[in-house]
Parts: structure tokens; C-alpha cells; sequence
């Protein structure tokens, strides 16, 4: 979906509160009453972040990461050709990790994600829980039911522009450069949003964030990074595709379930072992990810990967096709959202190969 700019913010934001409102008093039993609920109570969490940096009783050390996060604030906005709206200038206290959790689902033998429909949103891979226990809890049921499934901790999530969303404090968690990307992200998904196109949406934010990064370093005069670490995290992100795809072939075997099954657990024990080769040798016992291969593997972990980076390279190749200009780019960006599935992902294939 393009960009909404018939509409103002305002307009927006109160067309959403009778919704929320009946939601929540639908109970906070329901799955959207559980997610209405929860966001009230993030919205009347927030606080104006100038507020929070202008008052000399707060802790100084959330003043001066609010600041930096203010600066990248004004840089996307002002540079970076995204929206300019209250949006990231406004901060809240969550007092946990993580602002949601995502539970992640698919058949015991296929890599397909079970999808869910949203209003605005569209048709996604996961479902969002306010409460870790109810995703944990829902997950279980699942799981008794023979599905595979992941419990994953989210640190922000975009409101598309209905809402001014905040800077929170799980956000924080981040570094600086690792927080201005992210702010980058997300307002990304308020200047272009194709309903049920997960891939066209998080590659298209992903190279907002890397490219607008990369403006942001050099305007503040920090070293550009070290080049291993993305190139380490690429060859990551490979060996998860690489294993999803020998999955899919193995899942369309017409072979007892029995075998696929061990099969499939070899395959498990596979990417261990290839991850393991990769940290110990090229790496140089780099363990960054580590952590990740601390939780049991299984099909739904490897749902979200590809998703963030399908179409980085093609919306590179487009930024350069109007000279770095980001109104020209995010302007070309909406056509594309405005094409037919077929059509816009043709255009991203010719786009990825030049």
C-alpha cells in the first residue's frame, strides 16, 4: 500500500480509537483485545523525549542516549526524506526486554510459515503477543497439535503512522549506530507499506536503514564499520537459507515421515556443525551468534530469514538509478507498492540482477 498522505495524522490516529476501544472491551482474553490493551498502555506510557533530556533530575545516562536517538530523529527526517511526525519523539518506559513477542509456526514438515490476516497490515508470519506467557502458552498448544514453533522477543514494532509510535526502552538496548538504524527502519514502514508483502516491505525498510546509516556515520564523523561484521552476518543468514532450502526438497519427498523426520534432524545437526566450522575457522572464534543456537532448532526458526534482505540489492540498484536523490527514490519505491504482486516482483528481479 503507498504511502497515506490524503490523510493527516491526526484523522489517522482518532480513526483507530473506536476500534481499540471495542476491542478492548471485548476483553483482554481475545488475541485483539490482548494486543488493544497492550498498546493503550504503551501509548499512555509516553513521555516528550526533549522533555526527558531538558530535565537535569532524570538519569543522565537515558538523557544522552535519548539525545543521539533525537539527532538520528531530526536526520531522518531532514536527509533522509522520511516522515516528520511525533513518531520516535516520544519516549516509554516498557521495564521488560522486549515490547512484544512474535510466535512463529509451520507444519512438522514444510518450511511455509502459517499466516495470519490482519486489518491495515495485511496477511504476515507470525502473531504478536504483549505477554511473553501468552505466546509461550499459545505456542504449546501448537505444539501439541504436531506444528513447529518459535517464541521470538521484538524490541519495536510499527504502527504504519496511525499512531506517533515511541522510542522504547527496549529499543535501548541497542547501541547507538545499532538505534538510528532501527529508527530508520521503522520509519520506513510509515513512508511505504504494501499490505501482505512482507519481503517488498522489510527489504525496502532494511535498505533505508543500511543506506541512511551509512549518511548518518559520515554527517557525525564516525568510522565507517568493520566490514567483517556484515559479512560474517551474511554468511549466517546463508547457512539458515541454505538449510531451509534442503528442508523444502526433503519435506517433498515421498518418503515415510518416520525418515523424514530423522532426516530432518540430521539436517538440524548439519547447520550446527556448518555454523560451528565457520566461528572456529574463517571467523576466528568470532561467537556473536552463539545465543541463537542455544535454543532448539526446528522449521519455525528459520521463518524470519531472507525475509529482511530478499530485496536489499534491487532497491540498491534503484537508489542509484536516481543518483541518491531519497524524494526521487521513495517516490519510485511507491510505485512499486503500487503494482500488481506479479508485476512488482518482476521489476525487483530485473532490478536485483543489474
Amino acid at each position: 500500500m503507498p504511502t497515506r498522505k490524503t490523510a493527516s495524522a491526526d484523522i489517522r490516529r482518532y480513526l483507530w480509537v473506536p476500534l481499540l476501544l471495542a476491542l478492548t472491551t471485548s476483553g483482554c482474553s481475545t488475541y485483539y483485545g490482548q494486543l488493544a490493551a497492550g498498546h493503550l498502555r504503551l501509548l499512555t506510557a509516553r513521555e516528550p523525549v526533549a522533555e526527558i533530556i531538558a530535565d537535569p533530575a532524570r538519569d543522565p545516562r537515558l538523557r544522552a542516549r535519548l539525545a543521539t536517538a533525537l539527532d538520528a530523529r531530526r536526520f531522518a527526517s531532514a536527509r533522509l526524506g522520511l516522515p516528520d511526525n511525533d513518531s520516535y519523539r516520544l519516549y516509554a518506559d516498557l521495564n521488560r526486554p522486549y515490547v512484544v513477542w512474535n510466535l512463529f509456526a509451520t507444519p512438522a514438515f514444510s518450511v511455509e510459515p502459517i499466516e495470519h490476516c490482519f486489518p491495515v497490515a495485511g496477511c504476515v508470519a507470525y502473531r504478536g503477543y504483549f505477554d511473553q506467557g501468552r505466546a509461550r502458552a499459545q505456542a504449546a498448544r501448537l505444539a501439541l497439535r504436531g506444528l513447529d514453533t518459535d517464541v521470538a522477543g521484538v524490541e519495536a514494532y510499527s504502527t504504519l503512522g496511525w499512531f506517533d509510535d515511541p522510542l522504547l526502552s527496549s529499543m535501548l538496548r541497542r547501541d547507538d549506530q545499532a538505534l538510528a538504524a532501527l529508527i530508520f527502519h521503522e520509519l520506513a514502514h510509515q513512508r511505504v507499506y504494501v499490505e501482505g508483502d512482507t519481503a517488498f516491505n522489510e527489504s525496502y525498510a532494511s535498505f533505508v536503514a543500511r543506506e541512511g546509516l551509512g549518511q548518518w556515520r559520515v554527517a557525525r564523523g564516525l568510522p565507517a564499520p568493520d566490514p567483517a561484521v556484515e559479512t560474517r552476518r551474511r554468511q549466517w543468514v546463508a547457512l539458515m537459507l541454505a538449510t531451509r532450502e534442503r528442508l523444502r526438497a526433503l519435506y517433498a519427498q515421498a518418503i515415510p515421515d518416520a525418515v523424514k523426520r530423522a532426516r530432518k534432524e540430521a539436517e538440524f545437526l548439519r547447520l550446527r556443525s556448518d555454523y560451528a566450522a565457520l566461528r572456529d575457522g574463517p571467523w576466528q572464534g568470532d561467537r556473536r551468534f552463539d545465543g541463537w543456537f542455544e535454543q532448539p532448532l526446528n522449521n519455525a526458526v528459520l521463518v524470519p530469514f531472507g525475509l529482511y534482505d530478499q530485496w536489499v540489492d534491487a532497491f540498491a540498484a534503484l537508489f542509484a538509478e536516481v543518483d541518491g536523490d531519497w524524494h526521487r527514490f521513495h517516490r519510485r519505491v511507491a510505485d512499486l507498492a503500487a503494482l500488481p504482486a506479479d508485476e512488482r516482483t518482476a521489476r525487483l528481479r530485473a532490478l536485483d540482477i543489474r
